[in-house]
C-alpha cells in the first residue's frame, strides 16, 4: 500500500481544533514534472506544425520578405503596385484613429508581406508537388540520364534544400491517379496469359472487353470522382475491406512478425533485453513524436516517400466489431502492457516526468518476473480472444468489458504503447537442431501460444526467457516497411548504442522507489471463459496448421548478383518462378508487394510476378535450351520484372484499381461476372520483400555476426505458400517460408530446397561464361542495364 499513498497529492481530516491538512511534496513535485513534461511536447508540436505547415520555406523567411519590403518602400518604390495603399484604406477605424500615417504604412506592408509569403508558399509547394509527379527517371537507362530528368533533379534538390521534418513532404507529394480502365485491362490480360490455356484465355478476354464497354466505364466514372475529393483513392477502401472487414482470425491470417540478430543475442538476460529493448522503442517514439526522423526516401535518391502509416506506430489497437473493426489511436501514453505467465501488469516508463533509464526498466521488469502471484479466474488465456474470429470477441467486449474493473484493465492494455510478452520459452538458432529451433522461433513470433499475446495492438514485442526477442505487428495499420524501419532502430540501439555490461545487465542507475509495477485486475465471468476456450480452440487448430521453415541462403548475396547486372529482386523472384514450377509442376498468379509511397498516402500495389517472360525463361530451362538462349530468356524475364515493379510503384499497377471498381460496383449493387471473377483468383506464391533501409546503423565489417533474420507472415491461400525474404549484406538472403500442413500438396522445406537449388542454377547459368554473357547482354536491348532506382539518383 506505500505505492497507493505515494500517489495521493494531499489528504485533509476534520477535526475538533479545525482541518489537518498534509501534504505529499513528492507526489506534488511529479504532478508539477509530468505536467512541464507534457507542456514541452505541446509547444513542440506547435512548433513543428509551423515548421512543416510553411515547408518549403522556413518560418524566418517571413522576416526576410518583411525587411525587403519595408526597405524598397523607404526607397520610395511601390512593390505591391498600389496593393498596400488599398490595404491601409480597409484597416480598421480603431488602427485608423490610433496610428499615424506611418505606423499604418507599417502594418499595411506588414500584411502584404504576409500575404505575399504565403503566397510564394503556396507556389514553391504546387511546384515541388509537380516536380514529385515526374516518374519517367525510374524508366531511363542507367548511366544515360536525360536532359530533362537532370533538369528536374536540380530543382527537386534546390526545392528540399532545406532540413525537412518527418511529415514536411506530406501536403507536397502527389496523389495517386486512376489508371485508364483500358490500360488496366489489357495489363490483365497480359499478367494472366502464361497462367491460362487459349480456350480460357479468349473467355476471359471476352469478359473484359464485355465489361469495358458496358459496366466498366461507368464505374471508372465514380472512381475519377471519388478521386477528385480524396487523399488517396485506394487506401481507405484498402484498411476497411481488405483488414478492418475481415471477421476471421487476425492472427496467423493478417498479422506478421519480426526476428533478432540470426547469431548474436546480446545477453541472455531475459529483463535486461526487456529493458534495452522497451527503451530503444521509446526513443524512437520520442523522435517520431518530436518528428526528429529523416523522412524516407527511395534509397540512394532525394525523392521523399509518404509517412502517413508513421502517425499511428505507438498508442494504437485494433478494436473488434461485429461487422467491421475499428482502429483507435491515443496522442499519448506513459506506460506498456506486459504480459508473464498468465498475469498483465501496467509498467510506468515514466517518472517525475523523465523516462526511465534502461536499467531502472529492467529492475521493474525483474519484479514482474519475481512477481509469483497466480492468475486471476479467466485471466491465463485471456489474450486468445484477440486470436479467434472477430464477432464473438466483439460481443464479449460489448457486453463484459464496457465497464467496471474490466474496462479499466482492458484500457491499460489498448492505450498502452504497445504491448510486450515476457515468455517462458527459449528460442533462437542454437542447440542441436538450429534448422528445427528457427522454424519453432518464426511460429512462436507469428501466434505463440494463442493466448500469450496481444494481437490487436499495433505492434506486440516478446521477449524470451534466454534473451531473444521479436515483434508481432498488426497489419491494417502500416505496412512492413513502416514496422521494419522501427525494428532496425531498436535492434541497432540496443546492441550499440545502450549496450550491457560484463555481466549482462543494463547500464544506468536504479530509483529504487519506482512504485512496483500494477496488476491489472479482471472480473471473468463464466460466459467469457466459455468464449475464450472456444477461441482459443479456433486459434490453437490454425496455429497447428502452419508450416514454417526459416533458412538463410549463403551461397551468394546481391553482391555477386549485381556483378552480372541484374537486380537482385528480380533474381530472386525469377528464382521462386523456377522453384515453384519444380515444386508444383505449372505456374501460378504470384503476389509480390510494391509500395506506392511516392503518393500520399500510398500504401501497397501488388506486382504479379509470374509473366510471360519469367514462364518462357523456365520452360527453357526445363525443356533444355542452349544455355545462351536460356540467359537470353532471363534477361527479358529480369526487364519485364524491373518494368512491372516501377509500374506499379508509379501507380499503374493492376490489382488496387480493379479493387476500387469492384468495391463501386457493390456500393451501386451491380454484379460483374469479370471483376468477381478477378477478385476470386487464389494467390498461391505470396511474396514480399523486406527493405532494409537503415544499413548505416549497422557495422557489418566490425560486427558481422549482427545480421537480422528479417521476418514473415503466413500463407494467404490454403493451398499456397508465403514466402519473405531480406537481403542482407552483400552475401547473404534470408527466406521466411510458409504453408498449411492440411494441403497435401505443399510442403514448406520442400519448397525452401527448390528456392535454394533455383537460385544456384540461375547463378551457375548466368556466370558461366563471362563472355557469353556479356554477348547476351546485346540481345535485350536497352532494358539489360538497367539497375534498381537507388543506382540512378
Amino acid at each position: 500500500m506505500a505505492e497507493a499513498h505515494q500517489a495521493v497529492a494531499f489528504q485533509f481530516t476534520i477535526t475538533p481544533e479545525g482541518i489537518d491538512l498534509q501534504l505529499s511534496y513528492q507526489a506534488l513535485n511529479q504532478i508539477y514534472l509530468s505536467g512541464v513534461r507534457s507542456w514541452k511536447k505541446r509547444v513542440s508540436r506547435m512548433r513543428n506544425r509551423l515548421i512543416k505547415g510553411v515547408y518549403p520555406v522556413s518560418p524566418s523567411s517571413w522576416l526576410f520578405v518583411v525587411i525587403a519590403i519595408l526597405v524598397t518602400m523607404y526607397m520610395h518604390s511601390d512593390p505591391s503596385m498600389g496593393l498596400i495603399a488599398k490595404i491601409q484604406q480597409h484597416l480598421p477605424l480603431s488602427l485608423h484613429s490610433s496610428l499615424s500615417s506611418q505606423g499604418q504604412n507599417i502594418v499595411s506592408a506588414l500584411a502584404f508581406s504576409t500575404l505575399l509569403w504565403l503566397s510564394l508558399i503556396l507556389v514553391l509547394r504546387m511546384c515541388l508537388k509537380l516536380l514529385l509527379s515526374y516518374h519517367q527517371w525510374m524508366f531511363e537507362k542507367h548511366g544515360r540520364i536525360s536532359n530533362m530528368t537532370k533538369v528536374w533533379v536540380t530543382l527537386v534538390r534546390l526545392l528540399s534544400s532545406r532540413k525537412p521534418l518527418l511529415y514536411s513532404y506530406q501536403t507536397s507529394l502527389p496523389h495517386l491517379p486512376v489508371p485508364a480502365i483500358k490500360d488496366t485491362l489489357r495489363r490483365y490480360l497480359e499478367s494472366v496469359r502464361p497462367l491460362l490455356t487459349d480456350e480460357d484465355f479468349k473467355r476471359m478476354t471476352e469478359l473484359a472487353e464485355k465489361f469495358e464497354s458496358n459496366l466498366g466505364n461507368r464505374l471508372q466514372r465514380y472512381l475519377k470522382l471519388k478521386a477528385l475529393w480524396a487523399t488517396n483513392y485506394v487506401s481507405d477502401w484498402w484498411e476497411e475491406y481488405i483488414y478492418l472487414r475481415s471477421r476471421s482470425p487476425i492472427m496467423v491470417n493478417s498479422n506478421y512478425y519480426g526476428m533478432d540478430f540470426l547469431y548474436v543475442t546480446p545477453t541472455p538476460v531475459q529483463a535486461a533485453r526487456a529493458g534495452n529493448t522497451i527503451t530503444a522503442l521509446l526513443l524512437y517514439r520520442r523522435k517520431l513524436n518530436r518528428e526528429e526522423l529523416n523522412p524516407s526516401r527511395v534509397p540512394g535518391t532525394v525523392i521523399p516517400l509518404c509517412a502517413a502509416q508513421c502517425e499511428r506506430m505507438f498508442n494504437t489497437t485494433r478494436t473488434p466489431g461485429d461487422e467491421s473493426d475499428v482502429l483507435q489511436h491515443w496522442q499519448d501514453s506513459e506506460f506498456v502492457a506486459v504480459y508473464h505467465k498468465g498475469r498483465y501488469f501496467r509498467l510506468w516508463v515514466y517518472h517525475a516526468g523523465r523516462l526511465l533509464s534502461p536499467r531502472e526498466i529492467e529492475y521493474q521488469i525483474q519484479r514482474i518476473l519475481d512477481d509469483i502471484s497466480p492468475s486471476q479466474p479467466g485471466e491465463h488465456n485471456l489474450g486468445a480472444l484477440t486470436a479467434g474470429d472477430r464477432i464473438p470477441w466483439s460481443r464479449m467486449r460489448k457486453q463484459y468489458f464496457s465497464s467496471g474493473v474490466n474496462k479499466r484493465s482492458l484500457d491499460a492494455i489498448e492505450k498502452a504503447a504497445f504491448f510486450v510478452t515476457l515468455d517462458d520459452e527459449d528460442k533462437g538458432m542454437k542447440g542441436d537442431d538450429p534448422t528445427g529451433n528457427l522454424d519453432r522461433y518464426a511460429k512462436s513470433l507469428l501466434h505463440g501460444k494463442c493466448y500469450d499475446r496481444w494481437f490487436d495492438k499495433s505492434f506486440s514485442i516478446v521477449i524470451f526467457k534466454n534473451g531473444k526477442n521479436g515483434l508481432n505487428a498488426e497489419h491494417s495499420w502500416a505496412d512492413a516497411p513502416t514496422v521494419a524501419h522501427l525494428w532496425e532502430y531498436t535492434l541497432a540501439t540496443d546492441a550499440f548504442h545502450l549496450g550491457y555490461t560484463e555481466d549482462g545487465h543494463c547500464k544506468g542507475e536504479v530509483d529504487r522507489s519506482l512504485p512496483q509495477p500494477q496488476r491489472l485486475c479482471w472480473d471473468i465471468p463464466s460466459e467469457v471463459q466459455t468464449q475464450v476456450s472456444s477461441s482459443l480452440a479456433v486459434a490453437q487448430a490454425l496455429a497447428d496448421d502452419v508450416d514454417c521453415y526459416v533458412f538463410p541462403f549463403r551461397d551468394f548475396g546481391k553482391g555477386q548478383i549485381k556483378k552480372l547486372r541484374v537486380s537482385p529482386d528480380a533474381f530472386i523472384q525469377i528464382g521462386l518462378q523456377l522453384a515453384y514450377y519444380r515444386d508444383r509442376g505449372g505456374f501460378c498468379l504470384t503476389y509480390e508487394a510494391s509500395m506506392t509511397r511516392l503518393f500520399r498516402e500510398g500504401r501497397t500495389e501488388t506486382v504479379r510476378s509470374c509473366s510471360s517472360e519469367s514462364s518462357a525463361f523456365v520452360k527453357g530451362v526445363e525443356n533444355g535450351e542452349t544455355e545462351e538462349q536460356c540467359r537470353c530468356l532471363f534477361r527479358l524475364a529480369s526487364d519485364r520484372h524491373q518494368t512491372l515493379y516501377r509500374m506499379a510503384m508509379t501507380g499503374a499497377g493492376i490489382d488496387r484499381h480493379l479493387f476500387c471498381l469492384y468495391v463501386v460496383s457493390k456500393y451501386l449493387g451491380i454484379e460483374s461476372p469479370f471483376l468477381k471473377e478477378v477478385l476470386s483468383e487464389p494467390w498461391r506464391l505470396s511474396t514480399s520483400q523486406t527493405p532494409v533501409q537503415q544499413m548505416e546503423l549497422f557495422d557489418l565489417k566490425n560486427h558481422p555476426d549482427f545480421i537480422s533474420l528479417g521476418g514473415g507472415f503466413g500463407p494467404v491461400a490454403d493451398d499456397g505458400y508465403g514466402v519473405s525474404y531480406i537481403i542482407v549484406g552483400e552475401d547473404m538472403i534470408n527466406f521466411h517460408v510458409s504453408s498449411k500442413h492440411s494441403c497435401s500438396e505443399t510442403d514448406s522445406h520442400r519448397f525452401g530446397a527448390q528456392i535454394s537449388k533455383a537460385l544456384q542454377d540461375i547463378m551457375h547459368l548466368l556466370s558461366a561464361d563471362c563472355k557469353t554473357l556479356s554477348s547476351s547482354i546485346g540481345c535485350v536491348g536497352h532494358g539489360s542495364t538497367q539497375t534498381e532506382p537507388k543506382k540512378r539518383l
